[in-house]
């Protein structure tokens, strides 16, 4: 396979990798107060749109009073699992030794437990971000995404699965460290299968404790103190979780599948040095563009070719650092793979449909659109 990176020499390489170590290391050397203060800010706002969004599905009676507190309690929901869960998960805060933003204690919102999140997660995917056989988010198990992986028959009813993942995101988000599929149904022989076998009982008594609490209190305790509206909380909540499914899916899919975007072998790892690892993040990431709400709203994933490059760093300093990477990228005749939110969902359905048919009527995806000035 050849990638879009295989003119630079092997001095390059390491001058690139220097150049982002560098970049780095200045951005860790400025975060203070105001870091401290971004992150706390967006704490209080997703903790005040949840209030607002509760107080309206608790107290209102009109279709208008459902529809607005549903969105406030979706944009809280959205807020504390993209802009606060996941980036203090990455330990983007805990040089400020604040225990509610402590990376090892932090537990978010969602189904899934903080602890597997960190492991499949900040390990698996950043570490071996788009290698096949080793990063299992590379179509999360059930969507072909590149000519590189088998086809199977399954796979012609993949855009129906992808809706279906969208929709119901956070739970496949909860046991994709359990990888059920794999433990259930590969041979004995399979090592990693059957350490994952074994560790499969805790963790899914693990999953289970955190899903049971996450489903009582959005369609049991908050609907029983509200019994003269209990039916429209268990609503606007379900409504709110799968608004929030469905906007993550979509941000995450933006980040990773567009076209342009490579997947990896085992191969590729050979002799990887540093920078080589920051090329292959480069190359398996991908933007959307858009303004400071639109940012904040995905976590600043939209960001997601500095994410890969800089998981630790705090996530609202990504679109003061990205000029830098564009203009590297540009010095070195690399792809940044960048557009708008409509044309990278476009480009990441068109791939969905592409790889659902055998491998025998597609071709491999070209290079990623070149960046506009």
């Amino acid at each position: 396979m050849t990638h879009p990176a295989s003119h630079l020499s092997t001095a390059e390489i390491d001058a690139i990798g220097r150049q982002l170590d560098a970049l780095r290391e200045e951005t860790l050397a400025q975060l203070g107060t105001s870091d401290a203060r971004h992150i706390r800010r967006i704490v209080r706002l997703a903790r005040g749109s949840a209030i607002a969004g509760r107080t309206l599905l608790a107290f209102g009676f009109t279709p208008v009073s459902f529809g607005l507190g549903v969105l406030a309690l979706s944009a809280a929901k959205i807020l504390e699992n993209m802009e606060i869960g996941h980036n203090v998960l990455h330990a983007q805060y805990d040089w400020m030794n604040d225990p509610a933003l402590n990376s090892q204690t932090y537990e978010w919102d969602i189904v899934c437990d903080a602890s597997q999140w960190r492991h499949y997660h900040n390990y698996e995917h950043h570490t071996f971000t788009n290698v096949l056989g080793k990063d299992r988010d590379v179509g999360y198990g059930i969507i072909r995404v590149s000519q590189e992986q088998y086809w199977r028959p399954r796979h012609l009813a993949q855009p129906f699965s992808n809706l279906l993942l969208s929709l119901l995101f956070q739970w496949g988000v909860g046991l994709h460290d359990m990888d059920p599929v794999r433990v259930l149904t590969s041979s004995r022989d399979d090592e990693e299968a059957a350490a994952r076998r074994a560790e499969f009982p805790a963790k899914w008594r693990q999953f289970l404790r955190k899903a049971g609490r996450q489903l009582f209190k959005d369609y049991v305790f908050f609907p029983l103190l509200t019994p003269w509206n209990a039916p429209r909380v268990l609503l606007g909540n379900l409504a709110a979780n799968v608004i929030r499914n469905v906007w993550t899916n979509v941000i995450i899919f933006c980040g990773h599948f567009p076209e342009g975007t490579q997947v990896f072998t085992l191969r590729d790892l050979d002799g990887e040095t540093r920078g080589g690892w920051y090329l292959r993040q480069l190359q398996g990431s991908a933007n959307i563009e858009g303004g400071s709400w639109f940012h904040l709203m995905t976590g600043h994933l939209s960001h997601q070719i500095e994410h890969h490059l800089f998981p630790d760093l705090p996530a609202w300093r990504y679109p003061q650092i990205a000029p830098r990477v564009r203009e590297l990228c540009d010095r070195y005749a690399l792809p940044y793979n960048t557009g708008s939110f409509l044309e990278q969902y476009g480009s990441v359905l068109a791939r969905i449909f592409r790889f659902s048919l055998p491998a025998a009527w597609t071709t491999p995806l070209g290079p990623a659109r070149p960046a506009q000035a």
